[in-house]
């Protein structure tokens, strides 16, 4: 040995062997594609969405997956508010998924992007009350309930979700917020 090392991308890259081609500007290239060239913020709004539905569902789910709370829901007007509010916001949620996804497909425009912005803000505030104030409506049934029961158990775990559920869909709105201010401001 000479006691010379080479790098292995010096070696790579001899004077023998050209360089690789730069491709194409009109060859498709990962970098290029729609997917990378959308705003976080788009990103960052369908996976919110995406969360409030799981986490609404679940919270309804909780209520009414066992048959003894099914029929005992009816008896008490505080879980049946949890469950209305709850299967709402899923529905809000299912059809902003939606409607984000067509957006950033751009396969389809429901309403304009100025309106969108306006009534994404208001009903994220409107959800966003409903599921706080659902969930704040629970908790006293919850703690006059027996422990141990199903039906405490199922509410517990519901309020929990619900809770979640709000925290996400407050977030939603900062960032629906945030478009519209966007929106207005520029």
């Amino acid at each position: 040995m000479s006691g010379v090392t080479v790098s292995p991308v010096a070696a790579a890259y001899s004077p023998a062997q050209p360089p690789l081609p730069t491709p194409s500007p009109f060859s498709f290239s990962v970098a290029s594609t729609r997917w990378s060239s959308r705003p976080p913020v788009q990103t960052a709004s369908i996976l919110l969405r995406f969360l409030s539905l799981i986490f609404s569902f679940g919270s309804a789910f909780a209520l009414v997956a066992l048959p003894s709370t099914n029929t005992k829901l009816k008896k008490h007007p505080e879980l049946l508010y949890c469950f209305n509010a709850n299967i709402l916001t899923a529905i809000y949620s299912a059809y902003q998924i939606f409607k984000n996804i067509c957006d950033y497909a751009q396969t389809c425009i429901f309403i304009s992007d100025t309106a969108s912005d306006y009534i994404s803000f208001i009903f994220d505030q409107v959800a966003g009350y409903v599921l706080i104030s659902a969930s704040s409506v629970a908790v006293p049934l919850i703690q006059q309930m027996e422990v141990g029961t199903s039906l405490r158990n199922a509410s517990v775990v519901s309020v929990c979700f619900s809770f979640a559920s709000f925290l996400v869909t407050a977030l939603a709105a900062f960032l629906s917020g945030y478009k519209l201010c966007k929106r207005i401001m520029w």
